[in-house]
């Protein structure tokens, strides 16, 4: 898990004003604790990583998928973001020399910045920083989050943004396999995933907390957005149904939600944020 993942695990909040951002605290209350197992894990590696980093450690967090309901200990991946003040390259062999080779479960993903690129990087990855700083647990050092304000106007950006991209990678798609089906239930599982921090991020715009289940925030887009709620839930249904889907049904499915991500980009275009 490269890209950093949040889901919440209360219920949909009531809807706040448009210009506000969901509060720290309602942000605290979304994760979920993480085994003894995984901290202890993780304290371990970073006893053995942060001798080099000496004294320009500042501060190691557990991140995205390991702290929600959706994690799982022997596949998923256990992200680690580590923050320092420094990143010579001269430095990047000491602590490359310590990272620990782990054999066996669980397995960590860590990424190391500055306090600077994190500041630096908020115009740049407003969703990933948002979904760090909803869903994060501070293992050693000083709380650098806490601090850290993600521009509202850079989120609708990286939104429209990514969702162009999205719309024209499924529509390329289409073209090249409509003619075989089978081939189009795979990438419906994909971007099904792919999608759901997205998905949140266009709640948060709208001044609201995404609910724990998947299906809800995409009902929950569809209702704010004024989509058609079922062809939007396709690439969800196709990724959490066991039954096998027969070609038909698959053409009718891409097409259902690629429509709906077309009207979704229009929608997004046409949002003014503070």
């Amino acid at each position: 898990e490269r890209a950093p993942a949040a889901v919440r695990t209360g219920s949909l909040t009531a809807a706040r004003p448009p210009d506000s951002v969901p509060s720290m605290s309602a942000r605290a209350a979304s994760r979920i604790e993480p085994s003894t197992d995984v901290l202890v894990a993780a304290r371990h590696w970073l006893a053995a990583v942060r001798p080099a980093i000496a004294s320009d450690f500042v501060a190691c967090y557990l991140t995205g998928s390991v702290l929600t309901q959706g994690f799982h200990h022997k596949r998923s991946r256990v992200n680690l973001l580590v923050v320092t003040r420094s990143l010579a390259p001269e430095a990047l062999d000491d602590i490359a020399r310590t990272l620990p080779e782990t054999k066996n479960a669980p397995f960590f993903d860590p990424l190391f910045l500055t306090e600077h690129q994190i500041k630096k990087s908020l115009d740049s990855f407003p969703i990933e920083w948002l979904e760090i700083q909803e869903v994060h647990l501070l293992l050693e050092g000083h709380d650098v989050l806490a601090g850290i304000e993600v521009p509202r106007n850079y989120l609708r950006l990286q939104c429209e943004h990514e969702l162009r991209g999205k719309l024209i990678q499924l529509r390329q798609t289409y073209l090249y396999h409509s003619r075989h089906p089978d081939r189009l239930e795979p990438v419906l599982k994909g971007v099904s995933s792919g999608f759901g921090a997205l998905f949140r991020t266009l709640l948060r715009l709208q001044g609201e907390s995404p609910p724990a289940d998947a299906a809800h925030v995409v009902e929950r887009v569809a209702d704010l957005y004024r989509l058609d709620a079922e062809g939007l839930l396709g690439a969800h249904v196709v990724r959490t149904t066991e039954r096998r889907f027969r070609s038909a049904e698959l053409i009718g499915i891409y097409r259902a939600f690629l429509t709906e991500v077309g009207r979704l980009v229009d929608a997004i275009d046409e949002l003014r944020v503070p």
